[in-house]
């Protein structure tokens, strides 16, 4: 860069301000033009025009041209701007406007868009089979060995299920359950209802509700009724609708039978419900409950429970008749759906997905009791009509 793009000389081989002879631009001359190559931002700054402004005296004449010369500075800056907009150094390229595609015509990185993904089961397939036969072997073993090991069975089920329920409650909602009169009322609902009828399991509710009651009066009083009332549908919800299947149970004719039937009645539902569902299934049953669960998983359930239901009617139930097992399969798929629905609304009410972790592939175990539980009363109960209570 040579001198001559910082300015003019004033004099011949000189640098400095202008000769007091010439004329000030204020005065009505032009400044003399620039000579030489002159660098953009001097030239912008130099070599504009001042504006001819009438010679007046006193200050505020003098203030009046300062603000109109300010004004033209600001105006001509403003222009020059404009013209020198655009990339800051000589070798930045702008940037181009991304090209809009035509519609239906495919964009710029359509070759690399990933594959659709495939739908998937949801969950760990083969480990939920694992357990699942796992705990089938342990209930069958027991229901036809001796009667008395599978009502143990259904009581560590239950006091499971308490655990996990009131520990959710307390995690999600600080809902202080009292777990120890609930695990021992539910243990005795369970062996009441099995020795001493529903007239047993209904004493051994009450009580339990009571228990509830004054074992949440040794601690603070604050909260007690939320408390207490969350306790009490815990007491109903798990143990009180257990004891049911062992009322099943204690039927002498065929009470084993009749717990099989209402185990695989419900898990044929369940399973024809996953099947059919994750296959074919495309409108919601219940979207802001549980959005996995479609229609056409509810006709799967419908369709297997009643074909399984004619089934065990027609050959494990003494004086059963297959036409009793389809409207049997119809509740066991309503029950046991109403059930999972119920669970969900829980589950979603805490904010969470599963009540624990206990069995791989299927959660806790009352994620596996959610429908097992309101379908206990209604079978037991149309046993009842169709064939006695044995």
């Amino acid at each position: 860069m040579n001198e001559s793009s910082w300015g003019a000389p004033s004099r011949a081989g000189q640098w400095g301000p202008p000769d007091q002879g010439t004329a000030s631009p204020l005065r009505g001359a032009a400044p003399p033009a620039p000579a030489g190559p002159v660098h953009d931002w001097a030239e912008a700054a130099q070599t504009r025009p001042m504006p001819i402004v009438p010679d007046a005296g006193g200050h505020q004449d003098d203030d009046r041209v300062h603000r109109e010369i300010r004004d033209d500075l600001d105006h001509r800056d403003d222009r020059g701007a404009a013209r020198l907009s655009g990339p800051l150094f000589r070798d930045e390229k702008p940037q181009e406007p991304m090209p809009t595609a035509f519609p239906g015509s495919p964009g710029p990185d359509s070759s690399q868009n990933p594959p659709q993904p495939k739908k998937s089961a949801g969950r760990n397939l083969r480990a939920a089979i694992g357990v699942g036969v796992g705990l089938g072997v342990i209930i069958i073993a027991s229901l036809f060995v001796y009667k008395p090991i599978f009502i143990g069975v259904i009581a560590v089920a239950v006091v499971v299920g308490l655990w996990e329920l009131t520990s959710r409650l307390a995690e999600r909602r600080d809902i202080r359950v009292p777990l120890v009169p609930l695990a021992v009322g539910g243990t005795a609902m369970v062996v009441a209802g099995y020795v001493r009828g529903a007239e047993g399991a209904w004493v051994a509710m009450a009580l339990t509700a009571l228990a509830v009651l004054v074992w949440r009066m040794t601690e603070a009083p604050e909260n007690y009724l939320r408390d207490v009332t969350a306790g009490v549908f815990a007491a109903f919800y798990v143990p009180f609708l257990a004891t049911f299947v062992a009322l099943m149970l204690a039927a002498d004719a065929d009470g084993p039978q009749r717990v099989l039937t209402f185990l695989l009645l419900t898990v044929v539902s369940d399973t024809g419900a996953y099947a059919v569902g994750w296959r074919f299934g495309k409108t919601k049953l219940a979207p802001r409950i549980s959005p996995g669960k479609t229609r056409e998983g509810l006709a799967g359930a419908v369709l297997f429970a009643m074909v399984a239901g004619a089934l065990c009617m027609e050959f494990l139930i003494t004086n059963g008749a297959w036409w009793q097992g389809l409207l049997l399969g119809l509740a066991v798929a309503a029950s046991a759906t109403l059930g999972d629905l119920g669970e969900s609304m829980i589950k979603r009410d805490l904010g969470i997905k599963d009540m624990g972790t206990l069995l791989p592939g299927h959660g806790g175990i009352m994620d596996r009791l959610d429908s097992l539980l309101p379908t206990a009363p209604v079978v037991w109960l149309l046993f009842v009509i169709f064939v006695g209570s044995g």
